[in-house]
């Protein structure tokens, strides 16, 4: 199968408008490119739900608050159009900054709250272009349904309360980070670290897993928790952004650990920044959050929680 390359809005338009009239299922895999098995996985979903995939490639300027990073993010279309085409792919969509911005961005999306905290509190203006880029790929494709990673825990969170709150028809699909055999989660920013500093690198992913086992024990307070992970982190080589427990669903840090929650961590290593997260939950909090959230619908055990925590009690996404 031959990957459809676009360029332009324009064609991009014209070229998925037939495939909305023949009623296949849209889905959209928006990235920035220099793609990996994180990025694979994405697009697997999505060409295992959809009957047409378009595989966005676009380095959003406007969510970049250093514009030397954005300067210096990879940029590999070629070798990215030929991965896409081996995963199933049906379409890229490759526009450049000038045709996404062809003039001076006078209106944004902000979705305030659940992006104030974690990354967007050393991060300003981040969130503001990654939701305002996104809307404008849904706007631009038009799919079903758009897939992220949850690696990126925060950007899915925001997206989905755009999502909500603007009434966009778009189901947002979350899928699971992909790691390397040490731990350590696939990003395009790996290729910056060097081989002392990718040995080095997994130290997030333990401290990570060490805070999800003592919540999983039963620690309750957050601050012990955050003790214990961040002597993982006591490195020279590592400067700590921020290492937090916090609501899976507002990305707000929490006060004491009484059901499902994030715990997320942003680190430096000489100039390249790693992110990653675990969701875990307390002893009993699944089965909490069910029936705090269902208090109707029977629950015998957090085996349904998977299915039941993404549903409000009409049966519809919540």
């Amino acid at each position: 199968m031959n990957t459809q390359l676009m360029h332009s809005v324009a064609e991009a338009r014209q070229a998925l408008s037939a495939v909305r009239r023949s009623g296949t299922i849209l889905g959209l895999v928006p990235t920035m490119g220099a793609l990996h098995a994180g990025h694979g996985r994405l697009i697997e979903a999505a060409v295992g739900e959809c009957g047409y995939v378009v595989v966005s490639i676009f380095v959003n300027p406007i969510q970049f608050n250093d514009q030397r990073d954005y300067a210096l993010y990879p940029q590999t279309l070629l070798t990215d159009i030929e991965f896409c085409q081996a995963l199933g792919a049906h379409a890229v969509f490759a526009p450049s900054a000038a045709e996404m911005y062809p003039h001076p961005q006078s209106s944004f999306v902000e979705v305030t709250g659940v992006s104030e905290r974690l990354c967007g509190e050393f991060r300003p203006g981040h969130f503001r272009g990654v939701a305002t880029v996104v809307l404008k790929l849904f706007s631009i494709v038009q799919p079903e349904r758009a897939y992220f990673g949850e690696k990126d825990a925060q950007q899915l969170a925001v997206i989905q309360r755009m999502v909500r709150d603007l009434n966009v028809p778009v189901q947002v699909v979350g899928v699971p980070t992909v790691r390397e055999p040490d731990g350590l989660a696939l990003s395009s920013r790996n290729q910056r670290l060097s081989q002392e500093q990718r040995r080095i690198a997994p130290a997030l992913y333990r401290a990570l897993e060490l805070a999800a086992k003592r919540i999983a024990m039963g620690e309750r307070r957050p601050e012990m928790v955050k003790l214990e992970a961040l002597a993982e982190l006591e490195r020279p080589e590592i400067r700590v952004e921020y290492f937090e427990i916090a609501d899976p669903a507002e990305m707000q840090p929490v006060a004491r650990i009484e059901g499902p929650v994030l715990v997320a961590a942003a680190i430096w290593i000489g100039s390249t920044r790693l992110i990653d997260n675990f969701a875990c939950s307390p002893p009993g909090g699944e089965l909490r959050a069910i029936r705090e959230r269902c208090p109707r619908l029977p629950v015998q055990d957090a085996r349904t929680a998977e299915e039941i925590l993404g549903y409000d009690e009409s049966g519809l996404p919540g």
